[in-house]
């Protein structure tokens, strides 16, 4: 019979928490349980309230676990936020193997030497991401093993965070009483769901519009390049909508949900529709195209900063494919033709694949990076040592040595 693996990513965003329970079985990934919460607990993807974020990771978890029928023992956790900062570093070693040839420990030595660079007290590298290997003068290697040589290089993209911002993330999925496999760069996540290998080659860029934040990554040649948040999300339309039409947060919510437009030529300007008042005074009618007032510049303010992030990389003029949406955020209507225009790229809007079980509930841009992450799991088992949870169909082997990791060893991949 197939061993079956089961393996659990957690989406902690700003305005919700998702739970994405797979199965795992010679590469194919299934998913059997999903489940998400509104998230009360976190500002701009930062904990702010530990006691709230618990409850809804809790929450979370648990529709999806009664879903999946499986019980979740570990977890792989997104990060986000506007602490995250990302460099890129170098690295040479002088190749040790037997007769000049490299060997897997030469590569740890050179990835050792690219993350030995000064990092504020207060800060932490999440992933040393490798772009390319240099053995004497031959470059764009991405598997140096085995090659002869007598000078090893690696360019390698470093992703750092706020050691606390981290910290309390860890701290509130051991309270909520699972275990931390590993913490994931939200863009690298969604990532693996909505970008095909050829995007990632030929150059492509990657912006995950979330509730609190917009997380942007920039991929050539198989690999990461640049990675940047702007602090700004869907959220910030909500409060827009709440503040002018002076109506609640909820109401606001529902509004953009239901009738949110960023182009006036998608609106019918005739028609109007009810607004409650926060002050509990009497409903009022707003024509549509108000919406549409409010929403445009807010999301052309969003799009613009991005812009302006993805301008700073030096592989700008490298994305061949274009730019790919996803998150909440990307659904509001019009968002690809505004993105089109301040982009001067093409645009489209970026859907979960890569699996199968539970598609409807999955194939959507908010589970752009929850499914990245049990996709990412699935791709990272070996390194885990096994099966992660404590449903039937496996063992569950203890992990907390590796990734007990935030002061002394860093993730690469």
């Amino acid at each position: 019979m197939q061993e079956v693996e089961i393996v659990t990513g957690i989406d902690i965003g700003t305005t919700k928490i998702g739970c994405f329970i797979a199965e795992v079985a010679d590469d194919e990934i299934k998913i059997i349980g999903v489940g998400s919460a509104v998230s009360d607990g976190l500002k701009y993807g930062v904990v702010v309230d530990v006691d709230k974020t618990v409850k809804s990771i809790q929450a979370a978890v648990k529709k999806a676990e009664d879903m999946a029928d499986v019980d979740v023992d570990a977890v792989f956790v997104g990060i986000a936020g506007d602490h995250i900062r990302s460099i890129n570093g170098r690295g040479v070693v002088a190749v040790s193997g037997e007769n000049s040839e490299v060997t897997s420990d030469d590569v740890r030595r050179v990835i050792d030497a690219a993350k030995a660079v000064a990092l504020p007290i207060d800060r932490e590298i999440i992933h040393i991401l490798p772009q390319e290997f240099i053995v004497d003068d031959m470059k764009g290697i991405r598997d140096p093993v085995g090659m002869k040589g007598v000078r090893l290089e690696a360019e390698v993209h470093i992703v750092t965070g706020a050691i606390a911002s981290a910290q309390n993330i860890h701290r509130c999925i051991e309270k909520a009483g699972y275990h931390v496999a590993d913490i994931v760069l939200e863009p690298l996540a969604s990532s693996y769901s909505v970008l095909t290998d050829d995007q990632k080659e030929l150059g492509c860029v990657i912006i995950d519009i979330g509730g609190g934040t917009s997380d942007i990554a920039m991929f050539y040649e198989g690999c990461i390049r640049h990675t940047s948040v702007v602090a700004l999300g869907g959220k910030n339309v909500t409060n827009d909508l709440a503040i002018v039409l002076r109506t609640p947060i909820n109401a606001a919510e529902k509004l953009k949900i239901e009738h949110g437009r960023v182009l006036h030529s998608d609106v019918d300007h005739d028609t109007h529709i009810t607004v409650s008042d926060v002050n509990r005074v009497a409903d009022r009618k707003i024509a549509k195209s108000l919406l549409v007032d409010i929403i445009q510049p807010r999301m052309a303010e969003i799009l613009a900063l991005c812009s302006e992030e993805v301008k700073k990389s030096d592989f700008i003029n490298l994305m061949t494919t274009g730019l790919v949406l996803t998150g909440g955020g990307s659904l509001l209507p019009g968002t690809i033709e505004v993105a089109e225009d301040i982009f001067n790229m093409p645009v489209k809007l970026g859907l979960p694949t890569g699996f199968t079980g539970m598609v409807e509930e999955a194939q959507n841009p908010q589970s752009a990076t929850g499914v990245g992450l049990v996709i990412y799991a699935s791709k990272h088992l070996h390194e885990i040592g096994g099966v992660i949870s404590r449903g039937e169909g496996g063992a569950f082997e203890s992990i907390k040595k590796r990734f007990r990791r935030w002061f002394n060893t860093v993730s690469v991949y």
